[in-house]
């Protein structure tokens, strides 16, 4: 198997209030894929899909019931200790809930966490240790 990720699929519960916090409030572009009850993003080299969370589920075959924390987060990587604040307090004024706010983390870099509208974790981080190329992609 390559090493690669193409897709991310969220279940959600309710697909418009989802497409509401992301497109309109983030003001990320939806691709003109996106369809019915699918929604995409280019995430730059990986695609964000959101999907109803109880059609996902009975697409694996799996119950759609939660049972607490599912051992995955998001992280979306700063380039400064100021935008992991401003990106904080922009998902907050969209209804996220911030679960950790920012701090001096032991690794050297500073971060917290939010749980979008239907609680995936986010983690926004600054690590001063990478850099981005000229896409925006992690350098590592």
């Amino acid at each position: 198997m390559r090493q690669k990720l193409n897709i991310i699929t969220l279940g959600v519960a309710d697909l418009e209030k989802a497409l509401d916090f992301y497109e309109k409030g983030l003001k990320w572009k939806k691709l003109e894929a996106s369809q019915g009850d699918i929604a995409f993003f280019n995430m730059g080299g990986i695609i964000l899909a959101l999907y109803p969370k109880n059609e996902l589920a009975a697409d694996a075959k799996v119950s759609p019931e939660s049972s607490g924390f599912s051992g995955i987060t998001l992280a979306y990587n700063a380039k400064s200790e100021a935008e992991v604040d401003a990106v904080l307090l922009e998902v907050a004024a969209l209804g996220a809930e911030i679960i950790k706010p920012a701090e001096k983390v032991f690794w050297g870099g500073y971060s917290g966490y939010f749980k979008d509208l239907d609680g995936h974790l986010f983690e926004v981080a600054h690590n001063p240790f990478v850099t981005f190329d000229e896409n925006d992609n992690l350098m590592m």
